[in-house]
């Protein structure tokens, strides 16, 4: 049984960074693509940031690009979430997905019907 655990959430400024950690166990970490998804209030949940099982490949939502870095370390079986620039419109519960299919590409990884295994969500507030 694969499961998915989240860290790192938190209530921060605007500006401010925040890394968020996905550490799965079960299973080791090499055979999955891992995606981050997140929900605000009143809205449905979408994509943030995916990396591929080889971390050869990355996707980001546009509102991630240039702020938001997804990484892997298969030898602690940990996805990490580097988020920069905070803003309060990123607040929300963030979720990190297992997936053990091989995209084709980022329209694979930002669908979330592509995942098997879904973590507990972290909560992330950006407000001053």
């Amino acid at each position: 049984q694969v499961q998915l655990i989240e860290s790192g959430g938190g209530l921060v400024q605007p500006g401010d960074s925040l890394r968020l950690s996905c550490k799965v166990s079960g299973r080791t970490l090499n055979f999955y693509g891992v995606g981050w998804f997140r929900q605000a209030p009143g809205k449905e949940r979408e994509f943030v940031a995916a990396i591929t099982q080889s971390a050869v490949r990355t996707y980001y939502a546009d509102s991630a690009k240039g702020r938001f870095t997804i990484s892997r370390d298969n030898t602690k079986n940990t996805v990490n979430l580097q988020m920069n620039s905070l803003k309060p419109e990123d607040t929300a519960v963030y979720y990190c997905a297992a997936t053990r299919s091989f995209g084709y590409d980022r329209s694979d990884y930002a669908t979330e019907v592509f995942y098997h295994y879904w973590g507990q969500g972290t909560q992330v507030t950006v407000s001053s």
